[in-house]
């Protein structure tokens, strides 16, 4: 059978898109109002939606056709589903009126009269599914969301075409009724559940009890968000996918039931058995199929089911035998629970255990797994297929069918990131596989809210049969949208990030920031990057000169900080850099000169700008954590949790900034301490003759770290300071001349006569770095 009969046999025994007319009324209606939220009564009114599955090709693919438009002419919107005429109404205002949806604030100046479509337009997606979100997402970016939120995001999923995406707040209430019933008590109920930062960890089974336990408002909440989040992404024709039983159980399970099976696994993130050590159920106990059974039927008594659900037995655990034979029984004792109570179970499996234990995973242990499921009824997420794709190593999973992702992002973390020809190229490249069992594409960020023109072109991605023909005139266009208006500066700046930044490739990008800047200080840390930092200094350069005309753009306001803030972070490593050499070589004053610049002036002036905008402030994330309370007792827990995550992630900095960002607050009270305390230890090694001692430094920087995670602090949580004058001033003061990275000579600000700052001498060809990111 040919890649793309294989393909879409597999699409149609998965799912396909079915429902009576009073669905498409429903999805229609859901459309209609998300139109409203977005434009506002009066420019809906000039757009008339409807939803017929009758559109849909015979393979059953979401399609949508646009036609109408113009002078005293509404604007026809039609789709297959809720979700096509979504994906078609964005494609409208994208490509007709020059709008852009985004998280950072959507730029929706619609032309009067609107558009006319020339000729009737039609699209069909290439594949069945359009997948959105990683597990940890739940954890690194959902954590304290309200509806409000939550409606927003659902939005935007549904005008990016997103059909299927995880569904999991609330299992915890769910679970805690099952461990009830079997015979736990409510506290080793309450011992087991990690605190609401970490439960993403939780429910993979890599963490137990860790920053708990769970109030029992926490349940409540979460039970009305999600039939709420169910409601609407169903009202638009998505597929959520509800969490199934794994294998993983409390230990108070062996408590009622001494005589049960099962085996505790290995530590998980430097994380000792206290919180980590999970105990596994054996696949043949009979208990499995009870606790399994019990969960899936209490959960979907409560929320009901679009019948595909996702459980992760070995995510980043190596399993108890590598024998083919009881990986493929514990696999299918994980589907056996579902079809136990759902014969039309589907289970979505994350492949990040295949990419991630490469060693452990060899073709007999992949076949085992693979095989243990009836073909078709396995759907895999090839989670990092951007960089390291898993189907090409597994015969295009061995039949079963898989989505292609996008991971792109690691621990939330800001940093300007991206692999953009990779991603660009990636999903034709799978389809075009021998025997591809490709059926859709996918975003599964650890973290969301960066990097958004990464995003732009995943989603965009899931509706092309083919590769953009050429990025840079894409990106151009992207900006012009982004900011409303074509401007040159503002788009050479997008080109330079483009072949810089965003042009990553190879197995070893990775979306995880690792710079000095939000690392504990070391002697020896890399600094080494995939690009020339000079594209990013005169990026810099370019959008500053721009905000002459486009500084009433919020999402230009965000898109300079953000850069400022990445060329801050260049600069941090260029100045540590200098402090090193220093150092080693003995040199006092110009090891006093970059410490004291680094950590007194620079670092500061970083927290300075990124508190001018709302999306950069830690007081707004601590806040949303304790809105999330109904106690003040409560709101201290969850500030605390929030904390833990950003930081030291575990009691003894387990996974140490794993998930850094660069929010106001969090640069002056965490980062810059460390790195004063840094610049200080070396002066006073140099000065008294003693050699520097990492571990020392690091009691001492972890007694920095703990008192900032204990602390009390509040930070403000509306921005202050006006973004273009703060920028202004940190980029007079250290643009670095033509050439001259080395050295990063401070520049003094112009003289009062100086025209504007875009004839500001641009930088040089630079140093481009000879070696690529390594991840840890």
């Amino acid at each position: 059978m040919e890649a793309m009969g294989v393909a879409a046999a597999l699409g149609l025994l998965l799912l396909t898109a079915g429902g009576s007319t009073a669905d498409e009324a429903r999805e229609a209606a859901a459309v209609r109002e998300l139109l409203v939220r977005l434009l506002g009564p009066g420019p809906a009114a000039a757009f008339s939606v409807s939803v017929e599955r009758s559109l849909a090709t015979e393979s059953g693919l979401d399609t949508y056709r646009l036609s109408g438009g113009g002078a005293g002419a509404r604007v026809q919107v039609l789709g297959s589903t809720g979700v096509a005429a979504a994906a078609g109404l964005h494609r409208y205002l994208r490509d007709f009126c020059g709008c852009h949806v985004a998280w950072s604030g959507s730029q929706l100046r619609l032309p009067q009269p609107l558009p006319a479509v020339p000729e009737e337009l039609t699209e069909a997606t290439p594949n069945r599914y359009r997948y959105y979100q990683n597990v940890c997402t739940q954890s690194y970016s959902f954590l304290w969301w309200d509806w409000a939120r939550w409606e927003q995001e659902i939005d935007w999923m549904a005008l990016n075409g997103i059909n299927l995406a995880l569904a999991w707040s609330g299992q915890e209430a769910i679970w805690q009724r099952v461990y009830l019933a079997l015979g736990l008590t409510q506290t080793e109920t309450d011992e087991y559940f990690t605190g609401p930062a970490f439960l993403a960890w939780g429910r993979m089974g890599n963490l137990h009890t860790w920053s708990g336990p769970l109030p029992p408002s926490w349940h409540l909440k979460q039970l009305y968000l999600q039939h709420r989040i169910l409601d609407r992404m169903r009202s638009f024709g998505m597929i959520p996918v509800l969490p199934a039983f794994a294998g993983h159980v409390p230990k108070a399970l062996t408590r009622v039931f001494p005589q049960v099976n099962v085996t505790q696994m290995g530590s998980w993130g430097h994380f000792n058995c206290s919180y980590s050590c999970s105990f596994l159920l054996a696949p043949e106990d009979p208990l499995f199929p009870l606790v399994g059974s019990l969960f899936l039927r209490e959960l979907t008594k409560e929320f009901g089911t679009d019948h595909i659900y996702g459980a992760d037995t070995f995510n980043e655990m190596q399993p108890p035998s590598s024998e083919p034979s009881y990986l493929a029984a514990a696999t299918a004792a994980v589907y056996q629970a579902m079809t136990a109570v759902d014969p039309d179970a589907v289970w979505l499996l994350q492949g990040w255990l295949f990419q991630n234990q490469p060693e452990f995973w060899g073709p007999a242990q992949v076949a085992a797994v693979l095989g243990a499921v009836p073909r078709g009824r396995l759907l895999v997420l090839d989670l990092f297929a951007e960089s390291q794709p898993v189907y090409v190593r597994t015969a295009s999973f061995q039949g079963q069918p898989f989505i292609w992702c996008m991971l792109h992002n690691f621990g939330g973390n800001h940093g300007l990131f991206g692999a953009l020809e990779s991603v660009n190229q990636g999903p034709t490249t799978a389809r075009r596989f021998p025997n591809s069992t490709l059926v859709g594409t996918g975003m599964a960020p650890e973290g969301i809210g960066q990097n958004e023109v990464v995003y732009a072109l995943m989603a965009e991605l899931g509706w092309r049969k083919d590769p953009v023909a050429d990025l840079g005139a894409w990106v151009t266009s992207f900006a012009a949208r982004r900011y409303g208006v074509s401007h040159g500066d503002a788009e050479a700046a997008w080109r330079l990030l483009l072949r810089s930044v965003y042009n990553c490739s190879g197995e070893e990008c990775r979306g995880h920031n690792h710079s000095p800047l939000v690392k504990r200080p070391a002697l020896h840390m890399a600094t080494t990057v995939w690009y020339n930092r000079s594209d990013v200094f005169e990026a810099w350069r370019l959008l500053l000169a721009a905000t002459p005309t486009l500084a009433s753009s919020p999402a230009f306001r965000y898109d300079l900080v953000d850069v400022t803030r990445q060329a801050v972070q260049e600069l941090v490593s260029l100045y540590y850099e200098e402090m090193r050499t220093a150092y080693l070589k003995k040199e006092l004053v110009p090891l006093m000169r970059a410490g004291g610049i680094l950590a007194y002036e620079l670092l500061p002036a970083l927290d300075q700008v990124l508190a001018s905008d709302c999306h950069f402030l830690l007081g707004s994330w601590l806040e949303q954590a304790r809105l999330a309370a109904v106690s003040e007792t409560e709101a201290h827990f969850y500030e605390q949790n929030s904390r833990y995550q950003l930081t030291l992630w575990g009691p003894e900095g387990n996974i140490l900034d794993y998930a850094n960002k660069q929010l106001a607050g969090l640069v002056a009270d965490y980062y810059t301490p460390r790195w004063r305390l840094f610049a200080e230890t070396l002066v006073e090694s140099l000065v008294q003759g003693v050699p520097f001692q990492q571990h020392q430094f690091d009691k001492k920087a972890f007694q920095l770290e703990q008192t900032f995670v204990l602390g009390t602090r509040r930070y403000a949580s509306q921005p202050e300071g006006d973004t273009v004058d703060l920028v202004k001033k940190l980029f007079l003061k250290y643009y670095p001349r033509a050439g001259s990275f080395s050295q990063l000579t401070i520049l003094k600000p112009p003289s009062p006569q100086t025209p504007n700052l875009g004839r500001f001498p641009g930088p040089g060809a630079g140093q481009a770095s000879q070696e690529h990111h390594r991840p840890e």
